[in-house]
C-alpha cells in the first residue's frame, strides 16, 4: 500500500503551518480529516511522521523525510496537470522562472513586455534569488527554469544559450587606469579590488576569468564586499577600490548616475554565459528552449 497524494499534502499543509487545526482550514477539510489522514500515512509508512507537542507538532526524522520527497512528489504531480492542460500550448498558465539577481534587474524589463504580448495566457512567476539556491529549488521541482549564468555546476540539468555577457572593469573617474583603453588583470590585482560577498557567481566567474585570487586589503584581512550591483558601483564611485561588472548591467544604465569608467579587460574579454536551465528529463524542456529563444530576442 503506497501513501496518496492527498495524505502527503497534508503532511506539507501540516509541517507549514505548525498545527492540525490551521493544516485543516488550508486543506479544507475538518481537523479529524486531516488528522485521520496523517494517521493513515504513518500507518502506511510504519512509523510515527509527527510529534505532538503543546507548542505545536514537530517532523521526525521520518517525518522530515517523508516531507523532503513528497515535496518533489506534489510538485510533479502539479506540474502533470499544467502539462495536461497546456498540450499544444507552450508557456500557457502557470511558469515557475527564478532569476539571479545581477541578470533580474537588467534583462526582464526588457523581456518582460515581448513575453506578455507573445503568450497572453502566460501567468509567469518569478523568483530572485542566489545561483544555489535556484537550483535547489529547480531539483526540488519548486521551479520549472531559472535564468542564470555559467559557468556553475550543472550536474542533473539541461539549459539553453541566451547570450554571452562580456565583463568589464570598473575604476573611479580621474583612477590612473580610466586613461588607458583597457584594463589588465595583473594592473587590476595590485588595486583594491571590491567584489559581491559569497554566494554570488559573479564575483568568481570575476576573479576566474581574470585568473584573480579572492582579494585581501593590504592589511591582510578581506576586502570590502557589496551585497548588490547597485552598491557595488557606488562604492567603485566612491573610490573605495576597482570592481568588475556585468556588460548588460552597464547597457541598461547601472554606472550612468555614478563617477565610474568602464573599460575592456585585456588580453581577451572575460565574459559569462547566460542560460535558461532546467532539470533533466522536465515536461518542461520545450518550453525552457522557447523561453530562452524569446529572450535571445
Amino acid at each position: 500500500m503506497l501513501p496518496t497524494l492527498r495524505q502527503l499534502q497534508y503532511l506539507k499543509l501540516l509541517a507549514e503551518h505548525g498545527g492540525f487545526g490551521r493544516a485543516a482550514d488550508a486543506a479544507h477539510v475538518t481537523q479529524p480529516t486531516l488528522s485521520s489522514g496523517i494517521q493513515e500515512l504513518e500507518r502506511t509508512l510504519g512509523a510515527a511522521v509527527v510529534d505532538r507537542a503543546r507548542s505545536g507538532v514537530i517532523l521526525t526524522a521520518v517525518g522530515e523525510e517523508a516531507l523532503r520527497r513528497a515535496t518533489v512528489i506534489l510538485n510533479e504531480a502539479e506540474e502533470l496537470v499544467e502539462a495536461a492542460k497546456n498540450a499544444g500550448q507552450p508557456l500557457t498558465g502557470r511558469f515557475r522562472l527564478g532569476v539571479i539577481p545581477t541578470v533580474a534587474p537588467f534583462l526582464l524589463p526588457r523581456a518582460l513586455p515581448l513575453l506578455r504580448a507573445r503568450f497572453p495566457k502566460l501567468r509567469l512567476y518569478l523568483r530572485e534569488d542566489l545561483t544555489q539556491r535556484l537550483i535547489a529549488a529547480l531539483k526540488a521541482g519548486q521551479l520549472d527554469a531559472a535564468l542564470i549564468a555559467l559557468p556553475f555546476d550543472m550536474h542533473g540539468l539541461n539549459w539553453a544559450h541566451v547570450s554571452d555577457d562580456e565583463l568589464l572593469a570598473a575604476m573611479p573617474a580621474g583612477h590612473p587606469l580610466a586613461r588607458l583603453k583597457s584594463a589588465d588583470p595583473q594592473a587590476l590585482e595590485q588595486e583594491d579590488i571590491i567584489l559581491l560577498e559569497d554566494g554570488h557567481c559573479l564575483r568568481e566567474h570575476a576573479l576566474a576569468a581574470c585568473g584573480l585570487k579572492p582579494p585581501k586589503t593590504t592589511s591582510g584581512q578581506d576586502s570590502f564586499a557589496a551585497t548588490s550591483l547597485p552598491t557595488l558601483v557606488q562604492m567603485v564611485s566612491s573610490g573605495l577600490g576597482v570592481t568588475f561588472l556585468p556588460a548588460m548591467a552597464i547597457s541598461a544604465g547601472l554606472t550612468d548616475p555614478a563617477s565610474v569608467v568602464v573599460r575592456p579587460i585585456a588580453p581577451g574579454h572575460a565574459s559569462r554565459e547566460i542560460v535558461v536551465a532546467w532539470r533533466a528529463g522536465s515536461n518542461r524542456a520545450a518550453e525552457g528552449r522557447l523561453l530562452a529563444e524569446v529572450l535571445r530576442e
